[in-house]
């Protein structure tokens, strides 16, 4: 089936999918572990070698050059969202190719499954105006705040220090780095791919702050 859009160089997207059937992607704490490595070793020209996986260090590992950029993502039980910008021909493609078969193939293999573990095709929306790009920091950093609180944007946060506390503290997401923690994981972003929305910490923290003060009228 062909697409509805094309991806081309220097366009920034939005790419999601989700488990068949909305089942969880991710049962343990390794399965978890295993994506967010495989979102860094996918991105690269490079053979993904799955040997190499387990005991990674991300600044160790050889990925060749790298096939997009990524400004943010985020992992949730059941789908993530991961947001590019391509920067090499057809390597958007690419990318989420060896992410999802590589993925897979762990997966199936480690819980003895077989068939389709993702809902079709990845998904894909061009990002095409600035003000579209600057909302999905938003709303792909936000996404983890819908396990504690389902209705959030539909009726307000009830506890928004508790909101907060728990998005910052979310790990399978690129939240801690905009926010000035140093971790390894910081190594899959390309932030100068993108516009410097958030020159300083403290300005990516009031965005997200405006947004949980969001309430459906």
């Amino acid at each position: 089936m062909q697409r509805k859009i094309t991806f081309s160089v220097n366009e920034y997207y939005h790419l999601y999918n989700r488990g068949v059937e909305k089942r969880n992607i991710f049962l343990k704490e390794k399965d978890w572990a295993r994506f967010h490595k495989l979102i860094y070793l996918a991105n690269g020209t490079n053979p993904v070698r799955f040997r190499e996986i387990e005991n990674m260090i991300f600044s160790n590992i050889d990925r060749g050059d790298p096939l997009v950029a990524i400004g943010a993502y985020v992992l949730m039980p059941n789908h993530f969202h991961i947001l590019v910008k391509e920067i090499t021909e057809n390597g958007l493609s690419r990318f989420m190719e060896k992410l999802n078969t590589g993925y897979s193939m762990y997966f199936n293999k480690k819980y003895e499954r077989v068939g389709p573990l993702f809902q079709g095709r990845f998904k894909g929306e061009h990002v095409d105006s600035d003000e579209y790009l600057k909302y999905l920091y938003a709303y792909i950093h936000l996404n983890p705040i819908k396990l504690i609180e389902p209705n959030w944007k539909e009726v307000g946060i009830k506890d928004k220090k508790r909101a907060l506390k728990y998005v910052s503290q979310y790990y399978y997401s690129s939240y801690e780095d905009y926010c000035g923690v140093t971790r390894e994981e910081s190594i899959i972003l390309s932030k100068d791919e993108f516009p410097s929305y958030f020159s300083k910490d403290h300005d990516f923290k009031t965005y997200i702050n405006d947004w949980l003060t969001f309430k459906k009228e």
